[in-house]
């Protein structure tokens, strides 16, 4: 073979060599968008799972303080018109919003528990609330992980050069609270 020829070769093996590198790259920015839009996928699962479990003890809960407080039946009903809301809800945005009314309706509900004293006595209602309490926490945890997930995940989509392929690929919501009572700081009195 003639020098010409060897380095005509040599050139077309590295114009094949780059375009192979650079299609694996794109190949590569591809399958890390697809595994984190994965992650916040299983991110909000894991919310969902928490919630479920939520809406599943306020029943209880509502049928325990029935039992005391036959005349608070407007709280009560607030507390299941907010659990039915917050069960119905699709979607980060919509879930915040709902479970922020389910939150601030459970507030109410706990706070009749003052006025009845057989009620905070209750072995039952006292279970409950600390199952409730427990949840609340672990939702809290499971929030924050989906909004880690969620947040990678948009920044993944949204840096150069991956934005010239993330066009397929939506951006996750935050899971943000949208209730003004829940942003407050707690009084602590004693």
């Amino acid at each position: 073979m003639t020098v010409a020829v060897l380095a005509s070769l040599g050139l077309i093996l590295g114009i094949v060599g780059v375009i192979v590198v650079v299609v694996l790259y794109f190949i590569g920015i591809y399958n890390g968008l697809v595994r984190a839009r994965n992650e916040t996928k299983n991110a909000w699962s894991q919310i969902d799972v928490q919630l479920k479990r939520r809406h599943d003890l306020i029943p209880n809960l509502v049928e325990t303080v029935k039992g005391y407080a036959k005349h608070e039946a407007e709280t009560l009903e607030a507390v299941i018109s907010a659990r039915n809301a917050a069960v119905s809800a699709e979607g980060p945005k919509a879930a915040g919003a709902a479970e922020g009314m389910l939150s601030a309706a459970l507030g109410k509900l706990f706070a009749l528990s003052e006025a009845y004293p057989d009620l905070k006595a209750n072995t039952n209602f006292l279970a409950l609330q600390e199952e409730l309490t427990s949840t609340e926490n672990k939702i809290g945890f499971a929030r924050q992980a989906y909004n880690d997930a969620a947040t990678t995940y948009n920044n993944k989509r949204e840096v150069f050069p991956a934005n010239l392929i993330s066009g397929g690929f939506e951006e996750a919501e935050l899971f943000e609270i949208e209730a003004p009572a829940e942003r407050e700081v707690p009084k602590v009195e004693f």
